[in-house]
């Protein structure tokens, strides 16, 4: 049973360690000069969107952080994330 609990928890750490590198993916490309269409900034934003959303949704329904030129969400995000993985 615990050789189960650690595949399982192994696992969800590479998942959330993806899930990060993604992320650190879309802030890069977010930053170079490429066309809006491109296949890869659709991966990355179709990839780690849905994870963001509620952390989106959140600030913009409490009015939290209006106005800053940073993607607080995005930040808050991947934030929770690296805590997550750190858990793990």
């Amino acid at each position: 049973m615990i050789q189960i609990a650690y595949i399982l928890a192994a696992t969800v750490r590479a998942i959330l360690v993806v899930l990060q590198l993604l992320m650190l993916g879309r802030a890069v490309i977010s930053w170079l000069p490429i066309e809006e269409d491109s296949p890869v900034e659709n991966f990355l934003f179709g990839v780690t969107e849905p994870f963001i959303v509620p952390a989106r949704a959140l600030c913009d329904r409490f009015g939290w952080f209006e106005g800053l030129p940073i993607d607080m969400p995005f930040f808050l995000t991947f934030i929770l994330l690296s805590v997550l993985t750190a858990v793990l």
